[in-house]
């Protein structure tokens, strides 16, 4: 309780003090991803994150004396409907946008936001080039990118597993294939480790034995993933029917409940990477807390990430004074905040400083941390 109530205190300073008058009636956050499909998983502790950020910010005052508007659309993850949800969310007037969640709907969507001068926060698009290329300065996100994680992934098969033999696959998708691809190259760059196989895989598709008879032929010791939990799941399950010993390695794209729930006894030893425990972060706790005392259940994957993200462009319009495009993305490499996923701004590039990765498995059909 105690938590909760500093958390609360924390709020109420941050967000109750008037600003600058806006000729808006409201400050309108939109909120894009997938909230329907296989990925709704993802998309939808994100969405049940900002509006728990927005009610408790509401009934504190709101951002410069103005209520804030959620703007909440649904892109299934897919980059051809990511563009007409962008397109929409300018329409309707979103002043800022937390979104989009899978890598390759955001980079679809990022070009119509840029036009619009319009920053965006995505908690879960991991891929490189979306801040190193510089194409996107109106881009930011509350986790760290693929690279980082590729290399925890193969530092860990190295040294942890003593892997000899990797087989690297992937979903052929901007993420999935950004991680595999990253995960490749720190694997060709060691001495230690030879990769046999590299290679995508068809999303959807009922059937997988083919490549992992591949797998099993090359006798890898490793099989590192690059991709979501409905592929996932089937691969690790074809990999226990077919009695490998082969050590399944993936990201954060797997890290779901989802995945443990369809693979069921497949996804027991199976590692994954994902955002770093930070529970004992006291907004943490309370965010957390806040959750369960809503919907009666632990928040999924991106919940964390997606409820600092909410924070950081809420409290970047207030610090900023207005809505100003320039002012807000000046205030988000500048002006700290405190959330979930730690006291964060954000660099140059527009990832979010001090956030990483961890490696977890599954064990007893619960997620792991192993460090």
């Amino acid at each position: 309780m105690k938590c909760r109530a500093l958390f609360l205190a924390s709020l109420l300073f941050c967000f109750a003090q008037a600003g600058a008058v806006l000729a808006a009636d409201t400050i309108k956050l939109g909120v894009a991803g997938p909230h329907s499909g296989d990925l709704a998983p993802y998309g939808i502790p994100s969405m049940k994150a900002a509006q728990l950020v927005v009610k408790k910010i509401n009934a504190a005052g709101g951002v410069l004396g103005k209520q804030v508007e959620l703007l909440i659309q649904d892109d299934q993850c897919k980059p051809e409907i990511a563009t007409n949800t962008a397109t929409k969310l300018v329409t309707q007037g979103a002043d800022v946008v937390l979104g989009h969640i899978c890598s390759g709907a955001t980079k679809a969507a990022l070009g119509i936001y840029k036009d619009a001068k319009i920053p965006v926060i995505s908690p879960s698009a991991t891929n490189p080039d979306l801040t190193q290329s510089g194409d996107y300065p109106n881009f930011f996100r509350t986790i760290a990118s693929d690279d980082m994680q590729a290399k925890l992934a193969v530092d860990f098969a190295i040294n942890t597993l003593k892997a000899k033999k990797v087989a690297v696959l992937h979903d052929k998708g901007d993420y999935g294939k950004g991680f595999a691809e990253f995960a490749k190259k720190f694997l060709d760059a060691s001495a230690k480790v030879e990769v046999v196989l590299f290679d995508g895989i068809t999303p959807g598709a009922m059937d997988y034995s083919s490549i992992i008879q591949k797998v099993r032929k090359e006798n890898a010791d490793v099989l590192i993933f690059g991709g979501y939990h409905p592929e996932a799941s089937k691969l690790v399950a074809q990999m226990k029917r077919k009695r490998m010993d082969t050590a399944f390695l993936s990201d954060d794209g797997v890290k779901d409940a989802s995945f443990v729930k369809v693979a069921g006894e497949a996804a027991e030893g199976a590692y994954m990477t994902g955002p770093r425990d930070l529970s004992n972060i006291p907004i943490n706790a309370a965010a957390t807390a806040e959750f369960k005392a809503a919907y009666g259940e632990d928040p999924g994957a991106f919940f964390q990430e997606g409820y600092s993200a909410a924070l950081a462009l809420l409290n970047a319009i207030e610090k900023a004074g207005s809505t100003d495009y320039a002012a807000v993305v000046k205030a988000l490499r500048t002006e700290y905040v405190e959330t979930p996923v730690g006291r964060i701004k954000f660099d140059n590039r527009g990832d979010a400083e001090g956030v990483g990765f961890s490696v977890y498995t599954v064990k007893a059909g619960e997620f792991k941390e192993l460090n």
